[in-house]
């Protein structure tokens, strides 16, 4: 081709989008962009997630309401947060005692793994997602409606890995953020926010029923969040997500 043929454009070039490189993927392979993590659809069938809901919600379990969304905790402890105080200043006054005494963060025992999640984690042993015979002592069970989310984190160092995490109900986008070291900073204390990060993010579609697995870089070096947001979220929208944690 001739270099004046190679100049000649077409009207139709001018609207074609110009190539770029991209920063943050998001595919539904995208998981592949982030080192050491590993997706696995139809980790349990639709039988068993009825079975697992209906455990959580049939008066066995209790779910814990002092976040913006319902939580629910097996194994270890956990920390219960205040209730907010109230808007009126004279009820304020009135009760001030017992709001020194309630403004504190109280540490709750929580339940042990129920004999109801065996079947659940002999499969993931089964499937080699954890060590032979170190099977997780601790699972926090979430649950999402509406705009709801959790802030980007990496889950505590005093944990080992894998981190695990199966979701329910309502395909959802997990964002992964790298970070430039492994940084274990809580939410809570607002060390996590001040992690220093590479600037890229991946996003991860999590299907329902499906079994996210965290290892290496993707349990030490990326932060993951639910991004707090109605996108791509329908009316009914609902996930519930079991997360699996063994010590170090």
């Amino acid at each position: 081709m001739s270099l004046e043929a190679r100049k000649r454009k077409l009207l139709t070039d001018f609207f074609l989008p110009a190539p770029q490189v991209a920063r943050n993927e998001s595919a539904a392979s995208s998981e592949q962009a982030v080192p050491g993590l590993s997706l696995h659809p139809d980790f349990v069938s639709k039988d068993e997630e009825t079975s697992i809901l209906g455990f959580l919600n049939g008066g066995q379990c209790t779910w814990r309401t002092d976040l913006s969304r319902k939580t629910m905790h097996f194994g270890g402890e956990y920390c219960l947060m205040p209730s907010r105080p109230s808007s009126k200043r004279v009820e304020m006054k009135v009760a001030v005692a017992n709001e020194v005494s309630a403004s504190q963060p109280q540490i709750i025992q929580a339940p042990p793994m129920p004999q109801e999640f065996n079947w659940l984690l002999q499969r993931m042993m089964d499937k080699g997602l954890y060590p032979q015979g170190r099977w997780p002592q601790y699972c926090i069970v979430n649950h999402y409606t509406g705009n709801l989310g959790i802030s980007a984190h990496t889950e505590n160092f005093s944990f080992a890995q894998p981190v695990v995490g199966l979701s329910l109900l309502s395909p959802c986008a997990m964002r992964f953020h790298e970070l430039v070291t492994p940084d274990g900073g809580s939410v809570r204390s607002g060390k996590a926010q001040k992690a220093r990060r590479t600037g890229r993010h991946v996003d991860v579609m999590l299907p329902g029923r499906s079994l996210v697995v965290m290892n290496d870089d993707a349990r030490w070096k990326w932060q993951h969040e639910i991004v707090r947001s109605r996108k791509g979220r329908c009316a009914g929208w609902e996930r519930v997500s079991l997360t699996f944690r063994l010590k170090i």
